[in-house]
């Protein structure tokens, strides 16, 4: 008898030569030796965990390596939530109103999407090690300069700079660590390498609170360089040398019709400023200009013969267009409340910046204890549940801030940011693995890219959403900025829609994949 199970995050094929590991959207395989299987018969003992042996020793030389690129991706992974505590400091700083600081968030998490595809080709054209490096250096340089701003406009113009930088650090990593390990223990070592990516919601906001207790707003992007420096010399001494073999052509039509589409769409939808203004030129302009561009690119990236920057072909499979509209809401979901809640906590509680992180903290709480028990659950009963659930979940811990008004008890509040971390973390990780499901081998590199954009794209378009909703809300009370006192009924209306963008994820969710069967043949 043939059978295929769920063992963890992997997917065990048991067959007449042994066992072939596929790592969930990697393509990473490993073989277990025929004799093995043979030996434990003989011997009268069954394999442990449906056929598979126990994992041999971590080669030092691949820990050394994971440690080193695992450097530069905490200085990338901290600079996307360290920054959420300062933004009300940068309003006061620059005397802007709310409408322009989000965008602090907003062009980083933009750069970030767009350099993303940028990612293969540049690995294929120079090599990992030479890529790594020259990004480290793009992120060094981004954060000097955004330390050295001299008004919102040049912090925004170098976040973006930053941003680039950062966008490629992490499937770097992964990328780095695939090669290094050909398909052996890179599962184990990408198990390793997420525990800081599960701490760092919960330290960056709290360091970023220490950092401004204690000096300017300026170290919060200085604070980056002795880390890359220190990341620049340990690759370079570490990392093997992989030579580029320019084979892969990049897609320059493509990027320049979406590199612009997005932000544009975006810009005109943050220059709304009271409920007259949606039909003023500067917010008609650029969303038409975008909505044409954006067009432009789906008509050719369904036409292309060669793969296009996001392929859009993709989309045919059922499961991959579910989860990357639920990834798109889930980064609206996440990222627009992390632009919301400090300001909130700032201007409405009066907490200051080392406070207002250590009560964001339960959060990040909530979604490590998610991660630690969602990965086997999505095995065993299937993403869907695990879908809705999270969301009903995440829309219940975010109800609770719909009631601003009425002065919730801080506890209650901290409780329903545990609720929101567990929901989201529960939505996340099944998501990515069900879109995998229906994916051919040849087509998970370019479906992992696609989803990865279409995350960061959804996490710009809710912090605009936001900021234009809080703007409106200041404006309507006679308050143009951050600095002013705030009342809570400004920030209602925000917080009911990251409600609803949580409940929105319901109805697509029903559309994910069910519980994968055990196949047996005879």
């Amino acid at each position: 008898m043939l059978a295929c199970q769920q063992n963890g995050r992997y997917r065990w094929h048991t067959n007449g030569l042994g066992c072939e590991r596929y790592m969930g959207g990697h393509g990473v395989t490993e073989q277990e030796p025929r004799r093995r299987a043979a030996g434990d018969a003989e011997a009268g003992h069954e394999p442990p965990d449906g056929g598979s042996t126990p994992p041999e020793r971590l080669d030092p030389a691949l820990l050394k390596i994971a440690g080193v690129v695992l450097v530069g991706a905490v200085a990338a992974l901290l600079d996307t939530t360290i920054i959420s505590v300062a933004l009300n400091q940068l309003g006061e700083a620059f005397g802007v109103p709310v409408s322009t600081v989000q965008w602090v968030s907003t062009a980083y998490l933009l750069a970030m999407a767009l350099v993303i595809p940028l990612t293969g080709w540049c690995v294929d054209r120079f090599g990992a090690r030479v890529t790594w490096l020259w990004v480290l250096a793009v992120f060094l340089a981004g954060s000097v300069l955004c330390g050295a701003a001299w008004s919102a406009g040049s912090l925004i113009t170098f976040r973006v700079v930053q941003g680039l930088g950062a966008g490629m650090i992490l499937p770097l990593t992964q990328i780095i660590l695939a090669q290094a390990a050909g398909g052996r223990g890179f599962g184990r070592v990408m198990a390793l390498v997420a525990v800081p990516g599960n701490l760092i919601p919960i330290v960056g906001p709290v360091l970023g609170g220490v950092v401004l207790n204690v000096v300017s707003w300026r170290w919060i992007f200085l604070i980056n360089v002795p880390v890359c420096l220190l990341a620049i010399v340990l690759a370079r001494r570490a990392l093997p040398t992989t030579p580029g073999h320019g084979r892969q052509r990049l897609d320059v039509l493509g990027l320049a019709l979406l590199a612009p589409a997005v932000p544009a769409m975006i810009y005109g939808l943050s220059q709304v400023g009271g409920s007259s203004a949606l039909t003023a030129a500067g917010v008609v302009v650029p969303v038409v200009i975008g909505f044409v561009l954006l067009a432009a690119f789906t008509t050719y990236a369904l036409r292309v013969t060669r793969t296009p920057v996001i392929d859009l072909r993709l989309f045919r499979y059922r499961s991959f267009s579910a989860s990357a509209a639920l990834l798109f809401l889930s980064g609206a979901a996440l990222y627009g409340p992390l632009f919301l809640l400090p300001l909130y906590y700032q201007q409405v509680r009066g907490f200051d910046a080392f406070t207002t992180g250590l009560v964001l903290a339960p959060q990040g709480v909530g979604t490590a204890l998610a991660l630690a028990v969602i990965g086997p659950l999505a095995d065993r009963i299937g993403a869907r549940p695990l879908v809705l659930a999270g969301a009903l979940v995440t829309a219940l811990g975010t109800l609770a801030y719909t009631q601003v008004a009425s002065g919730p008890d801080d506890v209650l509040l901290a409780v329903a940011l545990v609720l929101r971390g567990v929901g989201l973390g529960a939505v996340g990780i099944p998501v990515m693995a069900a879109a995998y499901q229906q994916l051919p081998h040849s087509a998970i590199a370019h479906g992992t890219s696609a989803m990865n954009i279409l995350q960061r794209l959804g996490a710009s378009f809710g912090t605009a959403v936001i900021a234009v909703i809080l703007q409106q809300r200041l404006d309507e009370h006679g308050i143009g900025d951050v600095t002013a006192g705030v009342r809570p009924e400004s920030f209602v209306g925000a917080f009911w829609w990251t409600v609803g963008s949580a409940v929105l994820i319901l109805p697509l969710a029903l559309l994910l994949p069910g519980r994968e069967r055990a196949v047996t043949r005879r």
